[in-house]
């Protein structure tokens, strides 16, 4: 009995050597090589493409894929990923991904992180980057895992991200003039004139183009383009938007439209893809909504 344990033990001390041997020796290599996470062979992140899928008034929603290499001879478990988004060193993000997150030894996987941006915070930073004229920035990503399996000892590890990129500006749409054309009790002719404003470094098209009038509250006309619009870069694009309106539905609102403007609302709203043309993951086939009021006294000719 007595052999037996002193079998069993020297094979846990050779097997404990050779694991110290083995993680010593891939520790140095990585230091020679010039490794992830300083040099050490803690589990570390590395940031894969960031889509932009949807564009509302408030708030952006992007994809964010992470992948998570685990460089030791054990697989792991975290129960949640609490992750901040830095711009500019400026938080616009800060969310917790609650699914399970398992990766097995000596491997890696992808993760999708789905964020919200807040269209007010995001605007902030692009002003103070905007009055510096700066055109790229530091994104960075500080993360938290809480860990079901303690790796190194350690119940958590908090890598952080860090990329300098360009800086992404979302198109800015302006209303320049609603043309109502010949008004009249069978027919009028409208056409919402708009300016398409890009300040990106890269031209994109709009696509798939869905977009109402509503005046005084009264959606008065609808219309779709479904052909790309080729929009410049760092350029002001005008995009003429024509919808003939059926007989009748400004019958009820032609005094107002034609004298007491000031008073008058205004709401387009428009609802397009984005494509970037140099294959620019940011906009890739991303969704756009947008809603742009006003009195029609805005569009008063001097």
């Amino acid at each position: 009995m007595k052999k037996g344990w002193m079998i069993a033990l020297i094979l846990l001390l050779i097997g404990s050597i050779g694991a110290y041997i083995w993680y010593n020796r891939v520790k140095d290599k990585a230091s020679v090589e010039g490794g992830a996470a300083n040099n050490t062979l803690k589990p570390h992140l590395e940031m894969g493409t960031v889509e932009i899928t949807d564009i509302d008034d408030d708030r952006i929603k992007v994809n964010v894929i992470l992948l998570i290499d685990n460089p030791l001879p054990v697989g792991f478990k975290a129960s949640r990923l609490a992750y901040t988004i830095l711009m500019a060193n400026t938080p616009v993000i800060e969310d917790v991904y609650a699914k399970p997150i398992e990766v097995k030894s000596g491997d890696s996987t992808e993760v999708t992180l789905p964020m919200e941006i807040q269209i007010k915070k995001l605007m902030q930073v692009l002003k103070t980057l905007d009055r510096k004229d700066i055109d790229s920035t530091t994104y960075t990503i500080r993360s938290r895992f809480d860990l079901d399996i303690p790796i190194l000892g350690e119940r958590t590890f908090s890598p952080i991200i860090t990329r300098r990129l360009p800086t992404y500006y979302l198109p800015e749409i302006k209303i320049e003039d609603i043309d109502f054309g010949k008004l009249g009790l069978k027919r009028t002719d409208v056409a919402a004139k708009v300016a398409i404003t890009n300040k990106n470094k890269f031209p994109f098209n709009i696509t798939d183009t869905h977009y109402t009038v509503s005046i005084d509250g009264k959606e008065i006309a609808q219309g779709d383009q479904p052909e790309p619009i080729l929009i410049k870069k760092q350029a002001t694009t005008p995009v003429v938007f024509p919808v003939t309106v059926k007989p009748g539905q400004t019958l009820g609102l032609l005094p107002k439209m034609l004298f007491d403007k000031k008073d008058t609302p205004f709401l387009v709203t428009l609802r397009c893809r984005l494509i970037d043309k140099e294959g620019n993951l940011a906009f890739k086939n991303s969704k756009m909504r947008t809603a742009i009021r006003g009195t029609l006294a805005d569009f008063k000719k001097d």
